[in-house]
């Protein structure tokens, strides 16, 4: 190994020929991956009691906010379908409704959940062996710890685009059938949500965009350079409150809006005829 060791100060100086060995690391390696675009059309929401009372004497309703709250994930094997996995995915949407009460009367705030689900299948690889590791310290017997080798599933979701809400006379016949909400979800609302024996209900509509990944733990191979050492020393802050406000630029960017992105220089996005499809 050489003594003198030549470190990188900036991108154009790593190099192959400065690599200083190469090292062997454990990292999550994604199989397969697919994006969405999601219009969540007329989601039924759930309400609790006083909500559901506020909504039964509505004129009409208004869709104010919608925020991811929980998503449940679940993996499983496909079939016949070897290193193949279909990844079950339950939305929780935290819904703030505007109930008016007449056509000029002021929104009463309602709060309510809307509950949405798909299923993905991706590639994830095949893996037979189980895992043991040193990760649980309070293992009985000082057994370690043991996982099989499956991937792992990761949901990216962005920020809910909340599109529209209505109000509809509540029908037994087509109502869907009772959902077993978390316990969690349930305290987040201070109670059981009325799923049954209402007047009104309320629908929404939402846009979602989503990216689902598989990957595994991999073992790969990669060029070193040398150890990641902090360049910059760590300073205290300072206790004069004026000192550190006058550390902070002026937001000129909040006061002047900012161009059309057409007048940035920046180049349209180019999709290709399967991403034309919006679901």
């Amino acid at each position: 190994m050489p003594d003198n060791i030549i470190r990188p100060d900036s991108e154009e100086e790593f190099r192959f020929d400065r690599v200083r060995e190469a090292v062997c690391i454990n990292a999550p390696r994604i199989y397969d991956s697919c994006s969405d675009k999601d219009c969540l059309e007329d989601l039924p929401v759930l309400l609790t009691k006083p909500g559901q009372c506020l909504i039964d004497k509505a004129a009409s309703v208004r869709l104010n906010t919608v925020n991811v709250c929980n998503v449940s994930v679940s993996l499983q094997p496909v079939p016949f379908h070897s290193g193949f996995y279909a990844i079950d995915m339950i939305f929780y949407f935290d819904v703030g409704l505007d109930a008016f009460m007449a056509p000029n009367a002021l929104p009463m705030p309602v709060k309510g959940l809307a509950v949405f689900s798909k299923r993905a299948v991706l590639f994830g690889s095949e893996g037979s062996v189980k895992i043991y590791t040193s990760d649980c310290p309070d293992a009985p017997e000082g057994l370690s710890e043991v996982s099989q080798n499956c991937p792992k599933a990761i949901v990216q979701v962005a920020e809910p685009v909340a599109l529209s809400a209505r109000l509809e006379k509540h029908h037994d016949a087509c109502h869907m059938p009772p959902l077993r909400i978390p316990e969690s979800i349930i305290r987040r609302y201070g109670g059981e949500f009325v799923q049954e024996e209402s007047d009104k209900d309320v629908l929404v509509s939402i846009g979602m965009f989503t990216i689902v990944q598989l990957q595994r733990d991999v073992q790969m191979m990669i060029p070193s350079y040398d150890f990641c050492m902090p360049r910059k020393e760590c300073v205290a802050s300072s206790e004069d409150p004026c000192e550190l406000f006058s550390s902070i630029d002026f937001p000129t960017g909040e006061f002047f809006p900012k161009d059309h992105p057409s007048d940035s220089g920046h180049r349209p996005c180019h999709r290709s005829d399967d991403s034309d499809k919006d679901r």
